[in-house]
């Protein structure tokens, strides 16, 4: 699996972790930045990671920022990305199962990096239950 990921200055050392996390687990995963914890920019993180999971080139991507809002306001805007704010395991996996999420935006203040981990496992793990949920994704993009 390849998996796109990025974050600002509030979410890079969960970035950090999550690429260790996830090169254990043996997936290939590509770093967006930001590659410091100076100040930076969430758009331009976010929008790098939504536009390689929009044209194809990953198959997921995940997103850190102090609050997960910016970065998932930001990827939402690209055609087909539908990137969902997470913070428990249960909303990582329904995200996944019920809205075919693409991309999960993690909120670094107010989650543990345990938490961040096991979020990341389950979305991944986790496939698009397709059904009643189908018809219900097929209205998201305009």
């Amino acid at each position: 699996m390849k998996i796109a990921i990025g974050a600002d200055h509030a979410g890079y050392e969960y970035k950090q972790l999550a690429i260790s996390f996830l090169g254990k687990k043996g997936m290939n995963v590509k770093d967006f930045g930001t590659y410091s914890t100076d100040s930076a920019d969430y758009p331009d993180f976010a929008h790098a990671v939504a536009a390689a999971v929009e044209n194809g080139e990953f198959d997921s991507g995940i997103l850190f920022c102090g609050s997960a809002n910016g970065v998932a306001i930001t990827a939402n805007k690209h055609k087909n990305i539908r990137a969902a704010v997470c913070w428990t395991t249960e909303i990582s996996s329904l995200a996944r199962r019920h809205n075919n999420a693409n991309i999960i935006c993690i909120p670094s203040r107010f989650v543990s990096e345990k938490v961040s981990e096991e979020m990341i496992a389950a979305f991944l793990e986790t496939a698009f239950e397709g059904g009643r949920h189908a018809k219900r994704v097929e209205k998201i993009s305009i």
